[in-house]
């Protein structure tokens, strides 16, 4: 696991050094092993390396291949490199990495090369004859890539504050991210908070030729194939143990000290077992336990330690280590997030104990139905509500926002209004923080909002409407919150501490298998009973009909006490911007403050960390 960087489209060598140098070295933390940059005339590449596979210098980068045409930088790993490298034979292989198979595989079938990698990446490879630039992103989006194009220019890196710390790329905050970010806790795909800076896309690849760049997907999560409609359920169980089971053993291949993250929760419990079937040497375990009861799972994670017989490490930690731990995180944050604190406080733990390489449980929810957002669409859906007028639809919304003027009743009455049940319509809604209108009003001069997820649901409506009910909203939770906050927040938060972490549950493999599933068989009678069922008798019923939890902080009464006055000063500073509209942003923070039964948090603490992001990387 690394870190990328790169300029297309100077023609200055000389020049394109102390840019590339500058992006490189904002990298370091994600990669400590090693660094390197290339430059010629009309490109320049960096990389910083975490070693996993082939930890000799051979496997450093940037890579040039064998012909000494192509020169790569590469971020991720690829699960299948073995298979792939017996497929490429007639490559001189001079090292055993998979970065290398990466290269090979390009200059034997080009871009086709994506469409045989099983794994999480992000590429850049220069054809120094061609005069061209390849990238591109794996499937599900687990490794970022961030861009920056104009003029004939393209600026790309793992980080944002990589490509401001380039020199070139403005600090202009883009409003219309700002207001995704308010809306979704992150700024969705393709936008980013900066101004011209975007996200290639997962599943997507983009080819810089001659000062333009061209983009297209070579794989889309809302064509998995066709539905397994017939299909008995015993065998549908069978395929997703195996699919599963082959998913764990791939993350399991490492040259340096591997573990597990253990919650006890089924997901991670999940994992944890399936490792313990593929290895004959005992897994090392990791869980955060609490002293305080309403958080500590710590019960749940030893009873599967020691049901599976693993190395575990009970890592505590008090309210006061994770306010003491603050600052650090804040100032690892890449992308404003107002869910990510939690993954870096997981990471540090982790990688102080020694390990470098972590599978997580990460995924199981949006693939099993583990959210109670599933049941709450799939009864929306199913609405007899839809077949009344519109005319009657939009009256009761009037009549709702009237009664209910807070975000539930303004998110309810969206809902009801909307022009169908179609999921690119009702799951925006579902999984808003605050609406639409909330966030524009927080802002001054603000007109023209689209909305990014929402555009991307409509593109995309059509072959998502052929997918089981269920699988609809799995696939919108993997273009939405999935991509945009759960993997962005891992990403940017495990590699602030230079640890990797593997999802065995985003194997494309199983995810298009899945999604392929009817609802009849996929509905949850308890939590996430296809999973449990197809794994049975591998978790014991404790962990499957335990009450959920999730990894969450008392973020309410941190922001109330021990953390009002960092808060406050963001706040002012915040409602201080000509950006913003301060009399609105100071709103939500008497609203808030001064109403002790508000417990709704997130709005005031995204506000706050949106601040603290702007005041450390805008000059």
């Amino acid at each position: 696991m690394c870190g990328i960087s790169g300029v297309a489209g100077m023609y200055d060598k000389v020049g394109l050094l102390p840019y590339i140098t500058r992006m490189t070295q904002r990298l370091v933390h994600r990669g400590p092993n090693a660094g390197g940059v290339f430059a010629e005339d009309h490109i320049g590449l960096g990389h910083r390396r975490l070693s996993i596979i082939d930890l000799s210098e051979a496997a450093n980068q940037p890579m040039h291949d064998a012909s000494g045409r192509y020169v790569m930088v590469y971020n991720g790993e690829l699960y299948n490199y073995r298979e792939l490298k017996a497929k490429l034979g007639h490559y001189p292989f001079r090292s055993d990495s998979d970065s290398e198979v990466v290269l090979a595989a390009f200059t034997k079938w080009g871009a086709d090369c994506l469409r045989y990698f099983n794994g999480m990446f992000a590429i850049a490879i220069w054809d120094r004859k061609e005069k061209t630039l390849f990238i591109a992103r794996d499937r599900l989006g687990v490794k970022p890539l961030y861009y920056y194009y104009k003029d004939g220019l393209l600026i790309f890196a793992s980080e944002i504050r990589a490509l401001l710390a380039s020199g070139i790329v403005p600090a202009k905050l883009d409003m219309n991210g700002i207001s995704s970010f308010l809306m979704y806790q992150s700024a969705c795909a393709p936008l980013t908070i900066v101004e011209r800076v975007f996200q290639l896309q997962a599943g997507e690849y983009g080819i810089f030729r001659k000062g333009k760049l061209e983009k297209q997907f070579y794989w889309q999560i809302e064509s998995p194939g066709e539905t397994l409609n017939g299909t008995e359920p015993g065998i549908i169980r069978k395929e997703i143990r195996q699919l599963l089971t082959a998913s764990v053993e791939r993350r399991m291949v490492s040259d340096v000290p591997l573990g597990a993250f253990l919650s006890g929760g089924i997901d991670s419990s999940a994992i944890v077992g399936l490792m313990a079937e593929c290895s004959d040497q005992p897994i090392n375990t990791f869980s955060i336990t609490f002293r305080e009861p309403e958080f500590d799972e710590s019960e749940y994670s030893s009873l599967i330690a020691e049901r599976f017989r693993t190395n575990h490490t009970p890592i505590q930690l008090s309210g006061t280590d994770f306010l003491t731990s603050l600052p650090e995180a804040l100032n690892a944050i890449d992308n404003p997030s107002g869910d990510g604190i939690n993954s870096f406080l997981v990471s540090k733990a982790t990688k102080g104990a020694g390990i470098t390489v972590a599978l997580s449980g990460v995924g199981g929810d949006e693939l099993f139905c583990g959210y109670s957002s599933f049941r709450h669409w799939s009864h929306l859906n199913q609405m007899i509500w839809w077949k009344a007028p519109a005319s009657f639809r939009c009256l009761s919304k009037k009549l709702i926002r009237i009664i209910g003027t807070n975000t539930r009743g303004i998110r309810l009455a969206n809902i009801l209004s909307s022009p169908s049940p179609g999921i690119e319509n009702l799951y925006p809604s579902i999984r808003q923080v605050i609406t639409a209108q909330q966030a524009k009003n927080l802002m001054t001069d603000f007109a023209g909002y689209s909305d990014p997820l929402q555009a991307v649901l409509e593109q995309k409506k059509e072959q998502l409407h052929l997918l089981p009910t269920l699988s609809q909203y799995s696939a919108a939770e993997l273009l939405g919150y999935t991509s945009n906050v759960l993997l962005k927040d891992t990403d940017q938060m495990s590699m602030a501490n230079a640890l990797e972490v593997r999802e065995p549950f985003f194997d494309f493999h199983l995810v298009e298998y899945v999604l392929r599933i009817p609802d009849k068989i996929k509905f949850p009678k308890y939590p996430k009973s296809l999973l449990v069922e197809s794994l049975s008798p591998l978790l014991p019923d404790e962990i499957v009909h335990r009450p959920k939890k999730g990894f969450t902080l008392p973020w309410k009464t941190w922001l109330r006490h021990e953390l009002k006055d960092w808060c406050s000063m963001n706040i002012q500073r915040l409602a201080e911007r000509p950006e913003f509209n301060g009399k609105r942003v100071n709103e939500v923070a008497s609203n808030f403050f001064d109403r002790p039964n508000n417990h709704y948090w997130m709005p005031l603490f995204q506000l706050a960390i949106l601040e603290d992001w702007i005041e450390r990387n805008f000059p």
